[in-house]
């Protein structure tokens, strides 16, 4: 009769690569276990306190260390996958080799998705010209502490402020009319250094 095996499965958060463990039910529930990877940084841990395990995952997507509790049977058999808390998705899969084997390729194409599109923001400016936008923000701020500095043509002067990448929003709280001052190049900047005060067009009210 053959031994029922276990197979676990996590993504190192050290080396990004699919870490695959296996050991018997039999094994399982004499002792704990261990998973570690062959880069020597991370290690799964299984310990059994007498009424359920405790599965310790590193984890491939957010880098933390979660810890579940479950007991023996979503262990030893059936399928079973354990999820990081922070993005929702599976971290560990534990059952059948050829199922944790699959979803575990799954999970290494979704890690490496995300990593790139953080690359992506990370390597996207906040804004056009850091610069500039500070510099018209810091005129904005100049211009509103004088008197009347900033109104609206519907007569309030309570208004909201909506930075985005090339221009900022002047958005009247009363009517809704807004005003878009770009801020993005030299020229922008210089034609705000103009103005001493601004006034938003304020919508017709029906």
């Amino acid at each position: 009769m053959n031994e029922e095996m276990r197979t676990f499965g996590y993504l190192c958060p050290n080396c990004g690569k699919t870490v695959m463990g296996t050991r018997s039910v039999f094994a399982l529930e004499a002792s704990n276990a261990e998973v570690e990877c062959g880069c020597g940084k991370s290690t799964l841990n299984v310990k059994f306190d007498g009424e359920n395990y405790k599965v310790y995952v590193p984890c491939g997507l957010c880098g933390e260390t979660h810890m579940a509790i479950c007991p023996p049977e979503r262990i030893l058999h059936g399928a079973t996958a354990l999820g990081c808390s922070r993005t929702k998705q599976f971290a560990c899969f534990i059952g059948e080799e050829g199922i944790v084997e699959k979803n575990l390729r799954e999970l290494a194409i979704l890690a490496e998705k995300e990593k790139q599109q953080e690359g992506k923001e990370e390597g996207r400016e906040a804004f056009v010209d850091n610069v500039i936008m500070y510099e018209i923000l810091s005129e904005l701020k100049d211009i509103a502490q004088r008197p009347d500095g900033i109104t609206c043509a519907c007569g309030s002067q309570q208004y909201s402020m909506e930075v985005r990448r090339s221009a900022v929003d002047l958005i009247c709280r009363d009517c809704g009319a807004k005003l878009r001052i770009p801020a993005a190049t030299d020229r922008d900047l210089d034609d705000l250094c103009c103005h001493m005060k601004l006034v938003i067009p304020g919508q017709a009210n029906d």
